[in-house]
This record gives structure tokens, sequence and C-alpha cells, in this order.
């Protein structure tokens, strides 16, 4: 199909930001003794995100402060506009101002921040900054941080607002170590893939003069897809007017991001710390896009709830179809349904267009008659799904497991109407050189353009089926999944079965180690063991040897149907 953006490039410059995030964090090294590792980010990004706006408003700052100076009473937006930006500082200081007197400098630090406009304070305060100033003076390492932070250039010409996103997320998903599936990080290959889908047909009208197109994540993060979004509608229009609109619930992640949004020139009211479940924020706009992951598995109700929450789903979802999602209640344990209901409610009853990533759930869970099952049939009848895309796995920091893009639209095309395109991707990738967390495998810009064009195209081939919506209403289909592997010898698949403990069974070496160490104190069952270990280790070695003398490249498949969407409704395996 014919569009202006199709067979066009993004910038895919790779984004490495290693160094810079391990820098960075090296300077945690200075809290040792005052903190416990994993309270370093506590401090490290605060000050990060301080060290940013200082550096977004080194050329401006003394004009703003000569001008606060002379008329005190100055109004914010004054002040704003002669900062550039969205936010300003009337303070003498800066961290490197604040390391000339060392002996007042915890309170000097203090004064510094409440020269800040009150947005940014707020951002301070969340992430309770001046509390870590006092305790951070008392153990004797206020001095050594400032300096190292005073020394750091993450200027805006140094780092945009994605680079600085990717430094951001790394420094969270260290500070969050043991974080669930997909809670902080969507890696920017999937968003941009999210994006040149959502966009790939439908958006004439993002390309006028001076167009206001609103995008919307009601599960925002830091920002990332939203500034992902706004990046491509400006590479490709420049003088459109786009207005970011997120919410977040996760503290440390909405002051990261607002952060972000100030320095984007964004509208800091349009960024909110708020729970979705319990509020929206922006009921009275409706979204021309709304991209967005929401958390998988997060229950809405039950005893491990907020305060609050499992009330307001219920009450919003007794509004019916005036509310936010009164098509349907899932089971308590999953919310994703919730946000994707909600995501159809944000949208411009005429153009609006949504990308939102699932994991399997929201296809297969729940019988006929359930709440799955309802809001499955709602969105089936008002014709709103275009197409659902199954991801490759191993794409995210923090699980492996397969995931899909819903794509859902107000505006279909004609030859659309009707009907669901189902689009199996899950070869579309390419290795990492080296694996980042769970992530393996990443989405290189020649497989985005090939799976958009599998979207845009519209035509059934191997990796694209397309069904009538008709044949997916009030039925049930058995799910069968044939057995699909592949076998080869290579010492990353040996690797791997060591890993799994396939061979444990004969000798473990782990075990033997264990029982070894028990010396005088282990049992006569737990001798029978190891002596069964000792007996089986050369059959073990045998078994690794032969395996090793017949490592090669030659895999061998076994073939599966099409598509693999597993599902009630929407085919299967």
């Amino acid at each position: 199909m014919p569009n202006k953006i199709l067979d066009t490039m993004w910038d895919d410059s790779p984004i490495d930001i290693t160094q810079e995030a391990n820098f960075i964090w090296s300077i945690a090294n200075k809290l040792r003794g005052s903190y416990m590792p994993d309270k370093y980010g506590d401090v490290i990004i605060p000050m990060t995100i301080i060290r940013r706006f200082e550096c977004a408003l080194e050329k401006t700052k003394a004009k703003v402060v000569s001008e606060y100076n002379k008329n005190p009473s100055l109004p914010p937006k004054a002040l704003c506009r002669k900062s550039g930006y969205q936010f300003y500082c009337t303070s003498n200081y800066t961290l490197a101002e604040l390391c000339n007197d060392s002996d007042n400098i915890a309170e000097n630090f203090k004064s510094y921040i409440n020269g800040f406009s009150s947005n940014v304070q707020s951002i301070l305060n969340e992430l309770e900054l001046t509390k870590h100033i006092d305790k951070m003076n008392k153990d004797g390492c206020l001095y050594t941080v400032v300096k190292a932070f005073s020394e750091l250039d993450v200027s805006i010409e140094k780092f945009d607002s994605i680079r600085m996103g990717y430094i951001f997320e790394n420094l969270i998903g260290r500070f969050f170590q043991n974080v669930d599936a997909g809670q902080y990080y969507t890696g920017r290959d999937i968003i941009k893939l999210l994006v040149e889908i959502l966009m790939a047909e439908g958006c004439d009208d993002i390309f006028a003069d001076g167009k206001v197109i609103t995008v919307c994540d009601q599960a925002c993060g830091t920002g990332g897809m939203l500034s992902t979004a706004y990046n491509y509608i400006k590479h490709y229009n420049p003088t459109a007017d786009v207005r970011l609109f997120g919410q977040e619930l996760m503290g440390v992640s909405y002051a990261v991001g607002l952060a972000e949004m100030l320095i984007k020139g964004q509208n800091a009211e349009n960024f909110m710390h708020i729970d979705t479940f319990k509020t929206d924020c922006f009921s009275d706009i409706r979204m021309r896009f709304v991209i967005e992951n929401p958390p998988f598995g997060t229950p809405w109700s039950g005893e491990h709830v907020k305060e609050g929450q499992e009330k307001a789903v219920r009450d919003e979802y007794e509004r019916g179809e005036i509310g936010r999602w009164g098509h349907g209640l899932p089971s308590g344990g999953d919310s994703q349904m919730i946000f994707l209901q909600s995501a159809v409610d944000k949208l411009d009853e005429k153009n609006g267009r949504a990308a939102i990533i699932e994991n399997g759930s929201p296809l297969f869970n729940g019988d006929t008659g359930s709440g799955e099952s309802q809001i499955r049939r709602w969105l089936l009848e008002s014709d709103l799904i275009e197409a659902i895309i199954a991801l490759p796995t191993d794409l995210f920091y923090n699980t492996g497991i397969q995931t899909y893009v819903w794509i859902i639209s107000k505006n279909k095309r004609a030859e659309r109407r009707g009907k669901i395109q189902l689009i199996n991707a899950e070869t579309f990738y390419h290795k990492l050189r080296k694996a980042v967390g769970n992530k393996k495998n990443e989405i290189a810009p020649e497989d985005r353009k090939s799976v958009t064009h599998l979207y845009a195209d519209f035509v059934e081939n191997e990796y694209c089926k397309i069904f009538k919506n008709e044949k997916f209403l009030y039925r049930e289909y058995a799910v069968y999944q044939p057995l699909q592997r592949s076998y080869a010898i290579t010492e990353e698949r040996i690797e791997q079965m060591l890993m799994k403990g396939a061979l444990n069974s004969i000798y473990d070496e782990g075990k033997v180690a264990e029982l070894e160490n028990m010396g005088v104190a282990i049992t006569d069952k737990d001798k029978k063991t190891l002596e069964k270990f000792s007996d089986n280790k050369p059959l073990y070695d045998a078994i690794l040897a032969k395996l090793r003398a017949n490592i090669s490249d030659k895999v061998f498949f076994f073939s599966c149907t099409f598509p693999r969407i597993p599902c009630h409704y929407f085919g299967c395996r």
C-alpha cells in the first residue's frame, strides 16, 4: 500500500550507553559504608536528574538569575521564557560551586534545590533528595558524591532524550534488579516497531503543517514509548505540535519520565503520578495515538492489590459502556484487558489508533461467557482489531516469554473492515552479540521493515493470515499445541542442557560438592547418593565427550502449523 513513510528508514544508529551508565553507577562506590548496595539508586538516580537539569540550563542560567535578582516577583512563565524550558533555577549555586564551600555543602545544596521551579522541586521531593543530603553529609560522603556528579556531562547536545532514556532505564534496572516481567523496560527496538506499524497507514493527517497530535501511554514508566513516538513524528513532520500524555504509578519512574518531558518542553500537567486503575487524568481528551505496554500479570483484585484499587475498578465497571472498561472484567489476577479497554476508551472516535503489547493471557484466558470472553466479543463486534502480531521471544530485559502486539483502530481502511490480520513475526529478529538480562534477541531495522510491510501489504502468505471477524465469534476452539522442536549439537546448546540439569540424574557436580562438604555429618542415604554419582562420572564424561565430538552447525526442525497464536478466539497452534 502506498505510504509516505513506509519505505523510508528512520534513524537506526546503534545506541550503546554501557560506558556512560557504568561510569555513573561507579560513583556509587563513594556510598560504600553509608548505603547498602541495593539502596545506591536512592542517591544515583536523583543526582543524575539534578545534573541533567543543570546541564540543560547551563547556557541560560546566568540570564535567569540576573532577571530574578532584579525582580524576585517575576512570574514563573516569564522565568521559563528566559530559561528556554518549562523549568528554571534562580539559585547562584551549581554542583561545582557547592564544592567550593565543603563545610556548608549540605545547607547550600538544599538552598540550591529550593531555587528550582516548583515542577523540578516536586520531582526531587518525590525522590527524597534532601533526606539523602542529610544522610550523606552525616556519613561524610556528600562532598565526594557532589564533586563526582559536577564533572559529569549529560548535556542535551551529548545525550538526546532517547539516549538519556536508555541511561536512566539502565540505572533503574540496576536499582531494581528483581523487577517483574516487563515492569520497567521496553526496548527501543520493540517501541520503534510499534510506532512504525501504528503509523504505516491511516495517518496522512499527521503530516499537515502545525498539526496537533496527541499521544498517550497509561502505564508510561520513564516515558520511553512517548519519547520514541515524539521523535518519530517530529522526524517526518518538524512542524507538528506533538502533545504527550502519560500516567505512571511508580515514583522513581515517574520522576525520571517527568524530568525528560520537561526538557522536551512538554506540559508537566500532562505527565501524572497516578494510579490508572483509580483515575483517568485526561478524561476530556481524545487521543490520536495510544501506545503502551501494560504490566503483565498484575492483579486488580485480591489481598495483594493497593488500597482502593479493586473498589475503583468495580465502580468504573458498574458505569457500563460509558465507563472505561464496562464491557467485562477479566479474572482478578491479570489487569491487561482492563488497560486494553481503557486504551480504546481514550482513542479519538474518528482517527484513533493504538498499539498495545500483551502476553498470551488476553488471547486465550477465560472460557465462553467469562469476562475475558465478553471483552473479546465486544472488540470483534465493534470491529476494533486490525492485527495481532506474534513477536519473537527473548526480547525483553526481564522476561523471555512470548508477547503479542494488538493493533486497535477506529479508522480501518475499507479492505480491513470486518477482518483481523494475524502475523507470525517470531522469526524476524537478530541475535544480540551479548545478552542483556533476558534480552537475547533484538528487532533490527531490516526486521522491523519486513514486519511493517507484512502488516501494510495486507496480503496472505506464509507469515500472514487474514480472517473474517465472524470466524472467531461465538465459538470455543479446543487448543492443541503440536510438539515443536529443533535439534542441533552446539556448544551453546550443550551448556543450556547442563544448566537445565538434563544430566543431573546421572551426575550432579553441584550436589557432589555439597555432599562432600558435609564431612562427618553426611547420612547413609547421602553416602549412597554420592557413591552413585561417583560410579556414574565416567558415563557422564563419555556423554559430554561424545556430544562435543559431534558439534556442528546442522539443525534439524520439526514442522509446525500456522498461525502460532494460541487462544479460544484467534486461531490455534
